[in-house]
Protein backbone atom coordinates (compact mmCIF):
# COMPACT_ATOMS: atom_id res chain seq x y z
CA UNK A 1 0.00 0.00 0.00
CA UNK A 2 1.05 3.63 -1.11
CA UNK A 3 2.26 6.39 1.98
CA UNK A 4 3.53 9.20 2.48
CA UNK A 5 5.84 10.77 5.10
CA UNK A 6 5.87 14.38 6.45
CA UNK A 7 6.80 16.04 9.11
CA UNK A 8 4.50 16.33 12.63
CA UNK A 9 6.62 17.82 15.34
CA UNK A 10 4.95 18.09 18.55
CA UNK A 11 5.83 20.04 21.78
CA UNK A 12 6.60 18.02 25.22
CA UNK A 13 7.29 20.35 28.28
CA UNK A 14 7.54 22.98 26.02
CA UNK A 15 10.02 21.55 23.94
CA UNK A 16 9.87 20.36 20.55
CA UNK A 17 9.62 16.87 19.38
CA UNK A 18 10.59 16.19 15.93
CA UNK A 19 7.81 13.45 14.32
CA UNK A 20 7.30 11.94 10.80
CA UNK A 21 3.61 10.58 10.30
CA UNK A 22 3.66 8.15 7.74
CA UNK A 23 0.03 8.33 6.19
CA UNK A 24 -1.02 5.51 4.29
CA UNK A 25 -3.65 5.53 1.49
CA UNK A 26 -6.36 4.93 3.35
CA UNK A 27 -8.83 7.02 5.37
CA UNK A 28 -8.70 7.53 8.91
CA UNK A 29 -6.07 4.92 9.64
CA UNK A 30 -5.74 3.76 13.05
CA UNK A 31 -2.34 5.20 14.06
CA UNK A 32 0.86 3.62 15.84
CA UNK A 33 2.60 6.17 18.22
CA UNK A 34 6.65 4.74 18.22
CA UNK A 35 10.32 5.91 19.70
CA UNK A 36 13.35 4.26 20.59
CA UNK A 37 14.88 2.52 23.16
CA UNK A 38 17.90 3.68 25.18
CA UNK A 39 19.64 6.38 23.65
CA UNK A 40 18.22 5.74 20.65
CA UNK A 41 16.80 8.44 17.77
CA UNK A 42 14.30 7.82 15.16
CA UNK A 43 16.54 6.79 12.18
CA UNK A 44 18.36 4.04 13.69
CA UNK A 45 16.10 0.87 11.95
CA UNK A 46 12.80 2.27 12.87
CA UNK A 47 11.53 3.84 9.52
CA UNK A 48 11.79 0.45 8.57
CA UNK A 49 9.05 -0.82 11.24
CA UNK A 50 6.98 2.09 10.61
CA UNK A 51 7.36 1.58 6.70
CA UNK A 52 5.74 -2.04 7.29
CA UNK A 53 2.85 -0.71 9.61
CA UNK A 54 2.49 1.36 6.81
CA UNK A 55 1.94 -0.38 3.98
CA UNK A 56 -0.41 -2.73 6.40
CA UNK A 57 -2.91 0.66 6.64
CA UNK A 58 -1.66 1.88 9.86
CA UNK A 59 -0.40 5.35 10.30
CA UNK A 60 2.72 6.20 12.67
CA UNK A 61 4.01 8.75 14.51
CA UNK A 62 7.45 8.34 15.11
CA UNK A 63 9.51 10.14 17.09
CA UNK A 64 12.64 11.61 18.86
CA UNK A 65 12.75 12.42 22.79
CA UNK A 66 13.47 15.49 23.87
CA UNK A 67 17.77 16.02 23.45
CA UNK A 68 17.74 13.48 21.03
CA UNK A 69 17.88 13.20 17.15
CA UNK A 70 16.54 15.97 15.46
CA UNK A 71 14.52 17.24 18.54
CA UNK A 72 15.31 20.08 20.38
CA UNK A 73 16.38 19.88 24.31
CA UNK A 74 19.19 20.96 26.49
CA UNK A 75 21.55 19.44 27.68
CA UNK A 76 21.11 16.59 25.14
CA UNK A 77 21.22 13.40 25.60
CA UNK A 78 19.81 13.05 28.95
CA UNK A 79 17.55 9.54 29.40
CA UNK A 80 15.62 9.53 31.56
CA UNK A 81 12.38 6.75 32.18
CA UNK A 82 10.22 9.81 33.45
CA UNK A 83 10.64 11.86 30.70
CA UNK A 84 10.72 9.68 27.80
CA UNK A 85 7.27 8.68 29.03
CA UNK A 86 6.45 12.42 29.27
CA UNK A 87 7.16 12.71 25.97
CA UNK A 88 4.90 9.08 24.88
CA UNK A 89 2.18 11.11 26.57
CA UNK A 90 2.51 14.05 24.62
CA UNK A 91 2.79 11.96 21.54
CA UNK A 92 -0.53 10.29 21.82
CA UNK A 93 -2.01 13.59 22.80
CA UNK A 94 -0.78 15.25 19.57
CA UNK A 95 -1.74 11.91 17.43
CA UNK A 96 -5.20 12.46 18.40
CA UNK A 97 -5.25 15.95 17.11
CA UNK A 98 -4.17 14.84 13.49
CA UNK A 99 -6.90 15.23 11.09
CA UNK A 100 -5.35 12.75 9.03
CA UNK A 101 -5.74 9.60 11.64
CA UNK A 102 -8.10 7.84 14.20
CA UNK A 103 -7.59 9.48 17.10
CA UNK A 104 -9.86 6.96 18.48
CA UNK A 105 -7.66 4.34 18.10
CA UNK A 106 -4.37 4.34 19.23
CA UNK A 107 -1.39 2.15 19.88
CA UNK A 108 1.88 1.96 21.52
CA UNK A 109 5.07 0.44 19.89
CA UNK A 110 8.33 0.78 22.00
CA UNK A 111 11.97 -1.25 21.92
CA UNK A 112 14.24 -1.90 24.65
CA UNK A 113 14.12 0.53 27.09
CA UNK A 114 10.82 2.31 25.57
CA UNK A 115 9.38 -1.44 25.96
CA UNK A 116 8.82 -0.47 29.54
CA UNK A 117 7.69 3.29 28.15
CA UNK A 118 4.79 1.80 26.37
CA UNK A 119 3.75 0.09 29.40
CA UNK A 120 3.69 3.54 31.24
CA UNK A 121 2.56 5.33 29.00
CA UNK A 122 -0.51 2.77 28.56
CA UNK A 123 -1.40 2.52 32.15
CA UNK A 124 -1.04 6.49 32.65
CA UNK A 125 -3.55 7.46 29.51
CA UNK A 126 -5.87 4.53 30.28
CA UNK A 127 -7.53 4.86 26.70
CA UNK A 128 -4.42 3.52 24.12
CA UNK A 129 -5.85 0.44 22.00
CA UNK A 130 -2.77 -1.76 21.93
CA UNK A 131 0.94 -1.90 22.71
CA UNK A 132 3.93 -3.97 21.37
CA UNK A 133 6.97 -4.13 23.68
CA UNK A 134 9.75 -5.30 21.95
CA UNK A 135 12.86 -6.93 23.71
CA UNK A 136 11.94 -4.72 26.74
CA UNK A 137 13.47 -3.37 29.54
CA UNK A 138 10.81 -3.34 32.22
CA UNK A 139 12.38 -3.58 35.77
CA UNK A 140 15.11 -1.14 36.26
CA UNK A 141 16.17 -2.86 39.55
CA UNK A 142 16.60 -6.68 37.69
CA UNK A 143 18.33 -4.85 34.64
CA UNK A 144 20.87 -2.83 37.19
CA UNK A 145 21.99 -5.84 38.92
CA UNK A 146 21.89 -8.12 35.73
CA UNK A 147 24.25 -5.88 33.87
CA UNK A 148 26.84 -5.58 37.38
CA UNK A 149 26.68 -9.08 37.53
CA UNK A 150 27.80 -9.58 33.90
CA UNK A 151 30.38 -6.40 34.34
CA UNK A 152 31.81 -7.36 37.83
CA UNK A 153 33.55 -4.71 39.97
CA UNK A 154 35.30 -3.07 37.00
CA UNK A 155 31.54 -2.65 35.64
CA UNK A 156 30.65 -0.80 39.26
CA UNK A 157 33.89 0.96 39.77
CA UNK A 158 32.70 2.63 35.79
CA UNK A 159 29.43 3.34 37.09
CA UNK A 160 30.67 4.68 40.48
CA UNK A 161 33.43 7.27 39.06
CA UNK A 162 30.82 8.34 36.38
CA UNK A 163 27.76 9.14 38.26
CA UNK A 164 30.02 11.22 40.81
CA UNK A 165 31.54 13.30 37.64
CA UNK A 166 28.06 14.18 36.27
CA UNK A 167 26.64 14.72 39.64
CA UNK A 168 29.50 17.09 40.25
CA UNK A 169 28.86 18.78 37.35
CA UNK A 170 25.20 18.89 37.85
CA UNK A 171 25.41 20.96 41.37
CA UNK A 172 28.06 23.56 39.94
CA UNK A 173 25.53 24.25 36.91
CA UNK A 174 28.10 22.66 34.05
CA UNK A 175 27.39 20.66 31.33
CA UNK A 176 27.04 16.53 32.09
CA UNK A 177 29.70 14.24 32.17
CA UNK A 178 29.16 11.74 29.31
CA UNK A 179 29.55 8.12 29.41
CA UNK A 180 29.33 5.82 25.76
CA UNK A 181 25.73 3.96 25.81
CA UNK A 182 27.39 0.81 24.32
CA UNK A 183 30.79 0.02 24.49
CA UNK A 184 32.94 -3.40 24.02
CA UNK A 185 33.26 -5.51 27.15
CA UNK A 186 37.23 -3.86 28.11
CA UNK A 187 35.61 -0.99 28.33
CA UNK A 188 32.94 1.35 30.42
CA UNK A 189 29.70 1.77 28.97
CA UNK A 190 26.28 1.81 29.96
CA UNK A 191 25.44 -1.67 27.60
CA UNK A 192 28.95 -3.56 27.40
CA UNK A 193 27.90 -7.25 27.05
CA UNK A 194 29.83 -8.45 24.11
CA UNK A 195 27.27 -7.82 21.59
CA UNK A 196 26.09 -4.69 22.44
CA UNK A 197 28.55 -2.21 20.58
CA UNK A 198 28.45 -4.05 18.04
CA UNK A 199 24.48 -4.49 17.45
CA UNK A 200 24.38 -0.64 18.77
CA UNK A 201 26.23 0.27 15.67
CA UNK A 202 24.82 -1.99 13.29
CA UNK A 203 21.47 0.13 13.53
CA UNK A 204 22.64 3.53 13.03
CA UNK A 205 22.44 4.69 9.02
CA UNK A 206 24.93 3.64 6.34
CA UNK A 207 27.70 6.68 6.45
CA UNK A 208 26.53 8.10 9.95
CA UNK A 209 28.65 5.83 12.43
CA UNK A 210 31.42 7.69 12.45
CA UNK A 211 29.43 10.72 13.48
CA UNK A 212 26.80 9.04 15.32
CA UNK A 213 26.64 10.44 19.58
CA UNK A 214 27.37 6.83 21.40
CA UNK A 215 26.68 9.13 24.77
CA UNK A 216 24.77 9.64 27.22
CA UNK A 217 24.47 11.66 30.23
CA UNK A 218 26.15 9.66 33.20
CA UNK A 219 23.19 10.21 35.82
CA UNK A 220 21.26 7.91 34.57
CA UNK A 221 22.86 5.27 36.40
CA UNK A 222 22.26 6.87 39.53
CA UNK A 223 18.61 6.53 38.73
CA UNK A 224 17.60 3.45 36.37
CA UNK A 225 17.43 0.86 39.17
CA UNK A 226 14.42 3.09 40.40
CA UNK A 227 12.31 2.76 36.68
CA UNK A 228 10.34 -0.30 37.20
CA UNK A 229 7.64 0.09 34.54
CA UNK A 230 6.53 -3.71 35.41
CA UNK A 231 4.80 -2.25 38.57
CA UNK A 232 1.93 -0.32 36.31
CA UNK A 233 1.57 -3.00 34.18
CA UNK A 234 -1.48 -4.84 36.33
CA UNK A 235 -2.90 -1.26 35.03
CA UNK A 236 -2.62 -1.75 31.50
CA UNK A 237 -6.31 -2.42 30.32
CA UNK A 238 -5.25 -3.07 26.51
CA UNK A 239 -4.14 -6.08 24.86
CA UNK A 240 -0.45 -6.30 24.89
CA UNK A 241 2.20 -8.12 22.42
CA UNK A 242 5.43 -9.18 24.23
CA UNK A 243 8.48 -9.95 21.91
CA UNK A 244 11.04 -11.83 23.51
CA UNK A 245 14.81 -12.63 22.49
CA UNK A 246 15.92 -15.17 24.18
CA UNK A 247 19.67 -14.83 23.59
CA UNK A 248 19.52 -11.26 25.34
CA UNK A 249 22.64 -10.55 27.07
CA UNK A 250 21.29 -7.16 27.96
CA UNK A 251 17.21 -7.80 29.35
CA UNK A 252 16.98 -10.52 32.05
CA UNK A 253 14.68 -13.31 31.16
CA UNK A 254 12.92 -13.08 35.25
CA UNK A 255 12.12 -9.27 34.13
CA UNK A 256 10.61 -10.61 30.81
CA UNK A 257 8.36 -13.05 33.16
CA UNK A 258 7.24 -10.73 35.54
CA UNK A 259 5.79 -8.39 33.05
CA UNK A 260 3.92 -10.89 31.19
CA UNK A 261 2.43 -12.46 34.71
CA UNK A 262 1.01 -8.49 35.39
CA UNK A 263 -0.05 -8.00 32.11
CA UNK A 264 -4.11 -9.26 31.93
CA UNK A 265 -4.11 -9.32 27.97
CA UNK A 266 -0.83 -10.50 26.79
CA UNK A 267 0.79 -12.13 23.55
CA UNK A 268 4.17 -13.23 24.28
CA UNK A 269 6.55 -14.41 21.35
CA UNK A 270 9.83 -16.00 21.52
CA UNK A 271 12.42 -15.89 18.99
CA UNK A 272 16.26 -17.18 19.28
CA UNK A 273 17.48 -13.86 19.08
CA UNK A 274 20.37 -11.60 20.95
CA UNK A 275 18.48 -8.16 21.80
CA UNK A 276 19.64 -6.22 18.48
CA UNK A 277 18.10 -9.55 16.65
CA UNK A 278 14.79 -8.53 15.98
CA UNK A 279 15.82 -5.11 13.89
CA UNK A 280 17.37 -6.85 11.09
CA UNK A 281 17.01 -9.52 8.22
CA UNK A 282 16.26 -11.60 8.22
CA UNK A 283 14.80 -12.30 11.99
CA UNK A 284 13.35 -8.57 11.13
CA UNK A 285 10.59 -9.48 8.22
CA UNK A 286 9.09 -11.97 10.91
CA UNK A 287 9.12 -10.24 13.63
CA UNK A 288 7.01 -7.33 12.21
CA UNK A 289 4.98 -9.80 10.39
CA UNK A 290 3.76 -10.97 14.06
CA UNK A 291 2.99 -7.50 14.80
CA UNK A 292 1.17 -6.32 12.17
CA UNK A 293 -1.11 -9.53 12.82
CA UNK A 294 -1.55 -8.19 16.57
CA UNK A 295 -2.47 -4.89 15.46
CA UNK A 296 -5.03 -6.44 12.52
CA UNK A 297 -6.75 -8.03 15.37
CA UNK A 298 -7.01 -5.27 17.87
CA UNK A 299 -6.99 -2.00 15.78
CA UNK A 300 -9.16 -2.93 12.75
CA UNK A 301 -12.95 -2.45 13.45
Amino acid sequence: MDFERRDADFESDGTRCAAWLYEPAVENPPVIVMAHGFGGEREARLPAFAEAFAEAGYAVLLFDYRGFGDSDGDPPHIVSGPRHVADYLAAIDHARSLAAVDGDRVALWGTSFAGGHVIEAAARDGDVDAIVSQVPFTDGLRNALHLVRRGGLSYVTGAATAIARDLGRMVTFRDPHYVPIAADPDEFGVLNTPDAKQGYLSLIPGGRVEEWDNECAARILATVGLYRPVTSASDVDCPAFVAEATEDSIIPSDSVDALVDELDDVERVRYDLGHFGPYKPPAFERVVARQRDFFDRTLRN
